[in-house]
C-alpha cells in the first residue's frame, strides 16, 4: 500500500544531484561515476526510453564513451543497425527514383586519420539500458520513479526535496550542486528564471511506430539511416529499428494550423504510411506514437549559483544531424571534470563559471547548424523562413561541427576569443580551446590512442630528454594537482611511443622543446611551442589559470 504525502521525511547526502534519468543525465552519472564522484540521480519516470529515437551518436560522443569504457557495450546494443549508413532522399520507396544525400558517413574512411572511435548508430531505448547499468557498476544512486518537487539554494549548496512516486515518500537531498538534466520544459530552469534565445519553434511531427513484415522487402539493400519521403501530402521519414519488420515513421504535425495529436488515428497514420511508400496494400500495425517538437533555443545562462543546466534544459535543436542529444552528453563531459576537480580540492570553484562560457557559444553554433541541415535535407513538415539557414549554413561538413568546435574562450589560454567556435574546416593541430590531436601511440606495449591518456587530470605532453617532465612534478606537488607528466619520444626515456612514424610535437604544434597541456577532457588548455627560461614558472602560471586557483 502506497504511503502517503504526508510521510515522515528521511534525509539525503550528496555531493551531486541529477535531476532527469535520460541519455544527458545517465552521461553525467556515468562521467562522475568514472572521476569517483558519488552523486544521485532522480528521474520521475519508472525507467529509461522505450521508444527508438534519438539514436545518432557522433564520433566526439563515441570518444567520450570509449574513455568512459562504455564503448564496445554501445557498439553491441547497437550491432543491429551497424551496416545501415546515408541518408536517401526519394518520392516513394518504389522503383529507383530519389537520390542519396549522402551514401556514408565516412566515405574511404578518412575518419580514422582524426579519431580512434566511429559513428554509431544506437537508438535511445538500446542506449540508455547501456548507461544505467554502467553508471550502476560504478556507484552511482540511481532512482527512478522519484520526482523533485522543489529545491533552494545557498552559498553552501542546495537543498531538494524529492517524492517517491510509488511510495509517496518524501526524501530531503542535501547537496553541493544540482545539475539539471530535466529537459527541453525543464522545470529547474524555470524555476530559476532564466529565458531562453533562438527562433524557438520549427517545426512539428509525430513519431509512429509500427510494423510491417513486407516493407523490408520493399526498401530491399538500401539500408539508409534515414528516408525523407516526398510525396506532396504524403511526405514524411522512414527509420528502420531492426531492418526487418520494427520501423518509425515521422510524420508532419501542423497544430499552428488546429491540428490535434488525436486526429492521427491508427487508420491515419497507416494511410500516411502507405501512400508514402508508395504500397497502397502494405501491412502496417501501428504500435505506437509519440508527438515531438523540434525548436531552436539556447538559454540565457546555463548557471545559477550552484545549479547548472545540461542537454535539452539548456538548448533544443532540429534533429537532423542529431546535434542535439550529442551537444548534451558532451555539456555533461565538460562539467563532470570540473565538478570533480573542484569537488576534489585541485581546482577553484571560478573553474565551474567556464562551463557557460564554454559550451554555451557551442551550442548556439551547433543549433544553427542545425537548422540549417534541416532547410538542406527538406526536412519533413519544415518551413524555414524566407532566407533562413541560407548559403552561410553550407560552409563545411557535418565532422567540422561534430569534431572541430572549439572553446574561443572558458579554461583555456592563448585561443583567439574571435575565432569561429565551429571553423568551416577540420583542423585539430594542438590548438588550445581544440580537442586535442589523435595519435597512436605504444605506451609499454600496448596501442593507445592520445585520447585515451585523457580522463582523471591534466596531462602534459612533451618530448623525452627536455626540462618539462621535473617541471611538472615541481609544480604538481606546489599546487597540489593530479597533474600526469608523460615524455614522447623513440628512445629508452620516453613514456610513450609514436607509431607509424607520427611526429607527435609537429601534430600538436610545437617544437622539439615544447609541451602541451591538456584538460581531463581532453581539450588543449595551454602550450608552449619551446622551452622557456623557467618552464616551471610558465607552468605554474599556466595550470593555475586554468583551474582558477588562487
Amino acid at each position: 500500500m502506497n504511503r502517503s504525502d504526508t510521510a515522515d521525511e528521511a534525509e539525503h547526502r550528496t555531493p551531486v544531484l541529477i535531476v532527469g534519468g535520460s541519455l544527458v543525465g545517465l552521461s553525467m552519472s556515468l562521467f562522475l561515476g568514472r572521476l569517483g564522484v558519488p552523486h544521485t540521480l532522480v528521474e520521475r519516470h519508472a525507467g529509461t526510453s522505450i521508444h527508438p529515437r534519438g539514436r545518432g551518436n557522433n564520433v566526439r560522443t563515441m570518444e567520450l564513451f570509449r574513455t568512459a569504457g562504455v564503448e564496445r557495450r554501445i557498439v553491441e546494443a547497437a550491432s543491429v543497425l551497424a551496416d545501415n549508413h546515408g541518408i536517401l532522399q526519394t518520392p516513394t520507396l518504389v522503383g529507383d527514383a530519389g537520390e542519396w544525400l549522402f551514401r556514408e558517413i565516412d566515405p574511404g574512411g578518412g575518419l580514422g586519420r582524426f579519431s580512434p572511435a566511429a559513428w554509431c548508430l544506437c537508438s535511445q531505448n538500446d542506449l540508455e539500458p547501456v548507461l544505467l547499468n554502467s553508471a550502476r557498476e560504478l556507484g552511482g544512486d540511481l532512482r527512478y520513479g522519484t520526482e523533485m518537487m522543489s529545491f533552494d539554494q545557498d552559498p553552501d549548496g542546495v537543498t531538494a526535496l524529492v517524492k517517491s512516486r510509488e511510495t509517496g515518500e518524501h526524501t530531503t537531498v542535501r547537496a553541493d550542486y544540482l545539475v539539471a538534466a530535466d529537459g527541453p520544459r525543464s522545470p529547474v530552469r524555470e524555476r530559476l528564471g532564466i529565458g531562453q534565445n533562438g527562433p524557438g519553434d520549427l517545426f512539428h511531427n509525430v513519431s509512429v511506430t509500427f510494423t510491417s513484415r513486407d516493407l523490408a522487402e520493399v526498401v530491399g539493400e538500401r539500408r539508409f539511416i534515414v528516408c525523407y519521403l516526398t510525396t506532396p501530402g504524403a511526405d514524411g521519414a522512414l527509420l528502420p529499428v531492426d531492418n526487418r519488420e520494427r520501423w518509425v515513421f515521422h510524420a508532419p504535425w501542423h497544430p499552428e494550423h488546429g491540428e490535434t495529436l488525436e486526429e492521427f488515428t491508427d487508420e491515419r497514420c497507416a494511410a500516411h504510411i502507405r501512400r508514402a511508400v508508395g504500397v497502397p496494400g502494405l501491412d502496417v500495425t501501428i504500435t505506437g506514437r509519440a508527438a515531438w517538437h523540434a525548436a531552436e533555443r539556447v538559454a540565457e545562462r546555463y548557471a545559477d549559483g550552484r545549479v547548472f543546466l545540461a542537454g535539452d534544459s539548456a538548448h533544443e535543436m532540429s534533429p537532423t544531424g542529431a546535434f542535439g542529444s550529442n551537444t548534451g552528453i558532451q555539456d555533461a563531459h565538460n562539467l563532470a571534470w570540473k565538478l570533480a576537480a573542484v569537488l576534489g580540492g585541485w581546482a577553484g570553484p571560478g573553474l565551474l563559471g567556464s562551463y557557460d562560457a564554454e559550451r554555451r557559444p557551442v551550442a548556439e553554433a551547433t543549433s544553427a547548424r542545425a537548422s540549417s541541415r534541416s532547410v538542406e535535407h527538406s526536412h519533413p513538415g519544415y518551413t524555414p523562413a524566407a532566407g533562413a539557414a541560407g548559403p552561410a549554413g553550407r560552409r563545411g561538413g557535418i565532422l567540422n561541427v561534430a569534431l572541430g568546435y572549439r572553446y574561443p574562450g572558458g579554461a583555456v589560454l592563448g585561443t583567439d576569443p574571435a575565432a569561429p567556435v565551429v571553423p568551416d574546416t577540420l583542423a585539430l593541430g594542438g590548438e588550445p580551446g581544440s580537442r586535442a590531436p589523435h595519435l597512436w601511440l605504444d605506451r609499454a606495449g600496448t596501442r593507445i590512442s592520445t585520447l585515451d591518456l585523457y580522463e582523471r587530470s591534466p596531462v602534459l605532453l612533451s618530448s623525452e630528454g627536455g626540462v618539462w617532465q621535473a617541471a611538472g612534478a615541481e609544480v604538481a606537488a606546489e599546487l597540489s594537482v593530479p597533474l600526469e607528466a608523460y615524455r614522447v619520444g623513440d628512445g629508452s626515456g620516453a613514456d610513450l611511443r609514436p607509431l607509424d612514424g607520427a611526429d607527435w610535437a609537429r601534430a600538436h604544434g610545437v617544437g622539439a622543446g615544447g609541451a602541451v597541456l591538456v584538460r581531463p577532457d581532453g581539450f588543449v588548455a595551454w602550450r608552449s611551442e619551446d622551452a622557456p627560461p623557467d618552464p616551471a614558472a610558465a607552468l605554474r602560471e599556466a595550470l593555475a589559470t586554468v583551474l582558477a586557483l588562487d
